[in-house]
This record gives structure tokens, C-alpha cells and sequence, in this order.
């Protein structure tokens, strides 16, 4: 069975890094502010949610996701981007509707579990 894209409501990209690639990420962080008309998340500088890593989220629109995610593509350095689709089902939206931008983590997903 296929799913319709009007289900997603929108995508979360959450760029990870650790202490000696902070100041990397800060710097695309400024530079996506810049770019992008998008919502920014916090800086967290530990494991956040579902999240492995430290971590910060770029929130954008459906229709952003074309000039969005191949930018991050290219420009990501050696930070991995996990990106996933918004569709109110978390557990599916942090499992099945993914794309990873680099290496790949295994995410804390039992608290999305009932």
C-alpha cells in the first residue's frame, strides 16, 4: 500500500556532531540561518530524545525539502544529518520515513513505542 506525500507536514533535519566537531557545526548552523528561511532548534551539547548524539534541529516546510536537503548534502562536511519526514506518527517518522546524510546511528526509539 502506498502512503500519499500530503501526509507529511513538514521535516526535521537534526545535524549531529560530538566536542571536537562542535565548532563545525556551528558553523554550518550559522551559514543554514543564513541560507534558509527555516526554524532552528536548540544547540544540545548531550544525547537529546531519540537522539544518540549531541545534536540540533533545522525545521522546514515540504516544499523547501528540494533545495534543503542537497544543500545539506553538499555542505555537511563530515557531520552526519539524519533527517525525517513529519507525519505525526513519531515512531514511523524516526524509523521508516528516514534519510541519513552520512554515516548512520542507531536512535533511541523505545520512547516512542507503546
Amino acid at each position: 500500500m502506498t502512503k500519499d506525500t500530503s501526509e507529511i507536514l513538514g521535516y526535521h533535519a537534526h545535524v549531529y556532531f560530538d566536542a571536537g566537531s562542535a565548532e563545525a557545526a556551528r558553523a554550518l548552523r550559522e551559514v543554514i540561518e543564513r541560507q534558509f528561511d527555516i526554524e532552528m532548534g536548540r544547540f544540545h551539547e548531550k544525547p537529546v530524545g531519540p537522539h544518540p548524539r549531541w545534536s540540533y534541529q533545522v525545521a522546514f516546510k515540504p516544499e523547501q525539502f528540494g533545495d534543503i536537503i542537497p544543500w545539506l548534502a553538499l555542505n555537511r562536511g563530515d557531520l552526519t544529518v539524519f533527517v525525517h519526514a513529519e507525519t505525526g506518527n513519531e515512531l514511523a517518522d524516526h524509523t521508516q520515513h528516514v534519510i541519513w546524510l552520512g554515516p548512520s546511528d542507531d536512535l533511541k526509539v523505545s520512547m516512542f513505542e507503546k
